[in-house]
């Protein structure tokens, strides 16, 4: 049986650092109350000028350059595009279609995947299904987001605007050499009755007109979030998650090198280490440095990982996350 594996890892975070003595000048808030709630010290933000346009297919380029240059491959050998993100570029079309363009691949598939903060791994399952199947062989993930131009800079949207960060992560599966080595198993779950829950409502197609004065106002147009819901759905999910992506390949904890799940808050994390009773150091955490990347987490992650070489061949590594939808998913990979 043929497998599918990450051959390479690139990130790209744009050059603007905000700490958390940043935001206290943006939002009501302060330092102490964003490291105690989610243990955020920084995230980094693109600087656009009036009149100046950057999108994610632009910093999700930046991170491909880097993935293509470290597995030694040429644009044109990638075989399709999956691009996963909740901040496109426009409305229509996705961004994958841009990426290729500013990748120079034309006549190249791209895929787009509106999973939010499960995009990366939803988008990993899809491309794991066609190279297991054969279609493509060289297939390009891209998680990208840009939160910071979306936010709300005030006392209303204060507890979201603090979490998230701006950046890119990408990854470049292939065919596995051998059928013990790759993606093992991914597994993708959903739950639409918590929709509303961490959502952001406009501009929708549900209303005519699309576009109305009170969108300015009412909040519609920002990212809201229930967040005692989300931290409560969050701490059982994402165990549950580990959980079956172990139990598919008949594997312990104790078999588990790293888990690395999506970046949402630090207080959520350390609530599924000690939940799972993972070792110090089994869960890898970043999101002090980047805040909530949505989409990008896991790639930077990962890609921050084998840069420190944590990584060697046989060891197995969990992927999971959950988020807005409710989604949540989890993949079991043996590295090769």
């Amino acid at each position: 049986m043929r497998r599918a594996k990450i051959i390479s890892t690139g990130r790209y975070l744009p050059p603007k650092v905000v700490t958390n003595k940043d935001m206290e000048k943006l939002v009501p808030t302060s330092d102490e109350w964003i490291r105690e709630r989610t243990g955020i010290e920084q995230r980094y933000f693109v600087d656009l000028k009036p009149g100046e346009e950057l999108g994610v297919s632009d910093l999700a380029y930046e991170a491909s350059k880097i993935a293509l240059e470290r597995a030694g491959m040429q644009p044109s050998d990638i075989d399709l595009i999956i691009f996963a993100t909740l901040s496109p570029d426009y409305v229509f079309p996705g961004s994958g279609v841009l990426l290729g363009k500013n990748l120079g691949i034309p006549g190249v598939g791209a895929l787009d995947v509106r999973n939010q903060c499960s995009g990366f791994i939803y988008a990993l399952s899809v491309a794991d299904a066609y190279i297991r199947a054969g279609i493509y062989d060289h297939i390009l993930i891209a998680g990208a987001e840009i939160h910071s131009t979306g936010l709300e800079y005030n006392e209303h949207g204060r507890h979201v605007t603090v979490l998230f960060g701006d950046g890119a992560g990408v990854v470049i599966l292939g065919p596995s050499e051998d059928e013990e080595h790759g993606i093992l198993s991914t597994h993708l779950h959903a739950d639409g009755r918590y929709a509303l829950e961490l959502c952001a409502i406009n501009p929708g197609s549900r209303r005519v007109p699309r576009i109305y004065p009170e969108m300015l106002t009412d909040h519609s147009m920002y990212p809201h979030m229930n967040g005692r819901e989300v931290f409560k759905h969050a701490v059982t999910k994402f165990p549950k998650a580990i959980m079956e992506a172990m139990e598919a390949n008949n594997l312990t904890l104790d078999d588990v090198k790293l888990v690395i799940p999506h970046q949402a808050n630090l207080r959520i994390s350390e609530a599924v280490a000690q939940r799972m009773k993972l070792k110090p150091g089994q869960l890898y955490s970043n999101i002090q440095r980047y805040g909530n990347t949505t989409a990008a987490s896991i790639p930077i992650a990962l890609d921050e990982v084998l840069e420190q070489g944590m990584l060697e061949r046989d060891d197995i590594v969990i992927m999971a996350a959950f988020g807005s939808g409710f989604t949540w998913a989890s993949a079991a990979i043996r590295w090769s």
